[in-house]
């Protein structure tokens, strides 16, 4: 019989449990990690995209090997390891054409049985194509950052945006901070954020925005022209996954300018736009699903270069027996931007 672990397993967006789970058996050419630490994602509290249920929480661990397959030489018991949860393939119609991410394969491949649990299993395939020893300048804390914001950086590949253009923001949650910070990598001049929170609003404020607007109390049009020498923005990125949020941003795009889609609408939610305004206004729409191993690897890159505030980006730590509360914090997405889960315990806080 194999030996047991905790899991944090979804059943519904107001039931996680904390289960045991076997610790997963390896194969020629797999290894077995112990989860370090664990970021849970926005992403897991949208009903619709959860194709299965029950299932273990998280895709952003960080972890340690503690065990390896015939045939794997690259890596031992002992070292600490960022692994993409999904990974595609080099020869596929998709990645030939640089879209690795819509490989059907791509999403097929998962860590199991997940990354709130203390213990998962790596596949060859997974290796092989976007797992990464991590330095000791990169903490665990950070490591949970990889997979997110690396989704980041991909999509502010797409903007086109060039040096000195002005950048808008709509949504300031975690991943919208994450734009914020790494626009100016991009050439961006002016970033600007926008949300409903004061405090998300000042947490944009840490992460580089320049300015801040919120459309609850000001027209966000009106203040865009204001601070902008009367034009909009050049590029705005949407990340509020919310109609209303959609028609804003576009509302904020200065003719010739580019509207990226950061996040998903429901399935069948209808975006309806003027089609003449699109169409002589010259915009550009973009989207990016994911991030590919060569997104990763530029960012882990610049985490080594000291180029990203990762550690401030964590707001709160759960133990994995508070996975629950970890788990309603994330819905609420009130006061709260990376929640990091430890499946073996908050380093420095002693067990109860």
């Amino acid at each position: 019989m194999n030996a047991m672990m905790r899991a944090a397993v979804y059943h519904a967006l107001d039931d996680i449990r904390l289960e045991d789970r076997p610790v997963p058996e390896i194969g020629p050419g797999e290894v077995l990690l112990k989860t370090l630490a664990c970021g849970l994602c926005g992403g897991e509290t949208m009903a619709w995209y959860k194709k299965s249920q029950p299932k273990v929480l998280g895709h952003e661990p960080v972890g340690e090997v503690v065990k390896v397959g015939d045939g794997v030489t690259d890596y031992k018991p002992g070292d600490r390891l960022f692994v993409n949860h999904h990974v595609g393939r080099v020869n596929s119609h998709w990645s030939l054409r640089g879209h690795f991410t819509r490989d059907p394969f791509y999403s097929s491949m998962k860590l199991d049985p997940g990354g709130v649990c203390e213990y998962y299993r790596v596949t060859a395939q997974h290796l092989a194509m976007d797992a990464h020893k991590l330095s000791d300048s990169i903490s665990n804390e950070a490591a949970t950052t990889i997979e997110p914001w690396s989704c980041v950086l991909s999509g502010l590949k797409v903007c086109n945006i060039q040096p000195g253009d002005t950048v808008a923001v709509v949504g300031a949650g975690f991943m919208g901070q994450g734009f914020v910070h790494m626009a100016p990598l991009f050439g961006a001049g002016k970033v600007v954020s926008l949300d409903f929170s004061e405090w998300r609003l000042e947490k944009a404020r840490f992460f580089g925005a320049t300015h801040t607007i919120n459309p609850k109390t000001a027209d966000a049009v009106a203040e865009m022209r204001a601070l902008n020498n009367g034009r909009l923005a050049d590029t705005v990125i949407v990340i509020a996954p919310f109609p209303s949020a959609w028609d804003q941003a576009m509302a904020l795009v200065e003719p010739g300018g580019c509207l990226h889609l950061g996040a998903p609408l429901p399935p069948g939610t209808d975006w309806v736009q003027d089609g003449h305004k699109a169409y002589f206004d010259q915009i550009t729409v973009t989207s990016r699903y994911s991030s590919d191993h060569r997104d990763t690897y530029s960012y882990i890159r610049l985490l080594e270069a000291g180029r990203i505030r990762a550690d401030d980006a964590i707001s709160h730590r759960f133990g994995i027996e508070d996975s629950a509360e970890a788990f309603r914090m994330l819905v609420e997405a009130e006061k709260s931007l990376k929640i990091v889960v430890y499946p073996h315990g908050i380093p420095g806080k002693e067990a109860a």
